[in-house]
């Protein structure tokens, strides 16, 4: 019954985050229509909504170009040479953590059918070429 526990534990995890997300959205929405009240006070309704619109335009984009500006910055370091088994299942769990959990759930069940394929998979990974060999 390994299945059915971690599906619920994807589902769980999957209800918590749409939860957030509609309690950030609805934060989000009472923090335009505060901010368009209190401008209304000031100017009249029409500048009030243009200038509300602005200022969530502006903060959209200045965290689009942040987030841009880290995910550039990330791909540089991670163009580094990855040799070797380990440091390659660190950079999948790191990229790509589902697909990474994935790749170990379905190495634990090999190793544990057959464990002299998953060596034979872990020499093959592991080996690294010698180029051209002398042969006696």
């Amino acid at each position: 019954m390994l299945g059915s526990g971690m599906a619920r534990g994807l589902v769980k995890k999957a209800v918590a985050a749409s939860v957030a997300a509609g309690a950030a959205l609805v934060a989000i929405l009472a923090l335009g229509a505060t901010i368009f009240y209190a401008l209304q006070l000031v100017v009249v309704p029409l500048a009030a909504a243009a200038i509300t619109f602005l200022l969530f335009a502006v903060i959209a984009l200045a965290v689009v170009l942040i987030f841009v500006a880290r995910s550039e910055a990330e791909d540089e370091e991670d163009e580094g040479d990855v040799s070797g088994l380990g440091q390659r299942a660190y950079m999948l769990f790191r990229q790509r953590p589902i697909l990474g959990t994935v790749a170990a759930l379905a190495g634990g069940w090999i190793f544990l059918r057959n464990p002299a394929l998953a060596t034979m998979v872990a020499a093959a990974f592991t080996e690294k070429s010698h180029g051209s060999r002398r042969r006696r």
